[in-house]
């Protein structure tokens, strides 16, 4: 749990804090509990051809879309089965995180910030790439709609 979470805006500390802050058998549920707080996909992004973008490297299909509104603040969305619940674990905790934040906190959250959340002990390094590819996919995304 080395990673550098300096650069993290309030509100995913704070959930970065919960995590560090919970035996590691608790962790799971944790993110479980997570998983249980992504919200529906609106039916304007979920019929737009194309607005999601898949994250191959994820083992379920999972698919991520971001909005940079005109305050610069940033709306994401998440689709993910119920039946990958440490995926949407993780989807999550961006969601309750980073929805809402500034395009630049979001685009300077250490690619690594994940490992502060002690998750490594109770979930695969291959599930661990996936959430790395979320959030890259995420902040190239707001990146993107930024420039």
């Amino acid at each position: 749990m080395d990673a550098d979470t300096t650069a993290l805006p309030t509100t995913l500390q704070r959930v970065v804090d919960e995590f560090r802050n919970a035996p590691a058998a608790l962790r799971t549920q944790l993110l479980l509990e997570y998983a249980r707080r992504v919200p529906e996909l609106p039916d304007a992004i979920r019929e737009l051809p194309g607005r999601l973008e898949r994250v191959h490297e994820c083992m379920t299909p999972f698919f991520v879309a971001s909005e940079v509104g005109a305050d610069g603040r940033v709306t994401m969305y998440f689709d993910a089965p119920q039946e990958a619940p440490t995926t949407r674990g993780f989807a999550g905790i961006l969601h309750a995180g980073l929805d809402g934040r500034s395009a630049a906190e979001v685009v300077a959250v250490p690619d690594d910030f994940y490992d502060a959340l002690g998750l490594a002990d109770v979930i695969s390094p291959l599930r661990l790439r996936g959430m790395a590819a979320i959030l890259a996919r995420l902040k190239r995304q707001v990146r993107n709609a930024s420039s």
